[in-house]
C-alpha cells in the first residue's frame, strides 16, 4: 500500500468515527440518556462515550454491538450516514 492509499484509508476511518459520533449522540438524545446512564447501560466508562461523540475513541465490533443493544437500534444504523 502506498503512501496515498494510507491516507485514503485513515480518512475513510475518520468519517466512520465522525458517523458514529453523530448517531450515538443522536440515539442517547432521542432516549434522553445522558452520557453516564449510556455508559452504565453498556457497561463502560463514561469519558469513553464522551471519546466516542467526539470522534477520538475507535470502539470495538463488541462495544458498538453493546452500545446499539443500550441504545435500541443495530450496529449497522449506528455506521450509517444521516441524512
Amino acid at each position: 500500500m502506498d503512501a496515498q492509499s494510507t491516507a485514503s484509508s485513515h480518512t475513510g476511518m475518520a468519517d466512520y468515527r465522525r458517523i458514529l459520533a453523530e448517531n450515538v449522540k443522536a440515539a442517547r438524545d432521542l432516549l434522553d440518556l445522558s452520557q453516564e446512564a449510556l455508559a452504565d447501560e453498556a457497561k463502560i466508562d463514561r469519558t469513553y462515550i464522551s471519546g466516542i461523540e467526539r470522534g477520538k475513541r475507535n470502539p470495538s465490533v463488541d462495544l458498538l454491538a453493546r452500545l446499539a443493544e443500550a441504545l435500541k437500534t443495530t450496529p449497522a444504523a449506528l455506521l450509517t450516514p444521516r441524512d
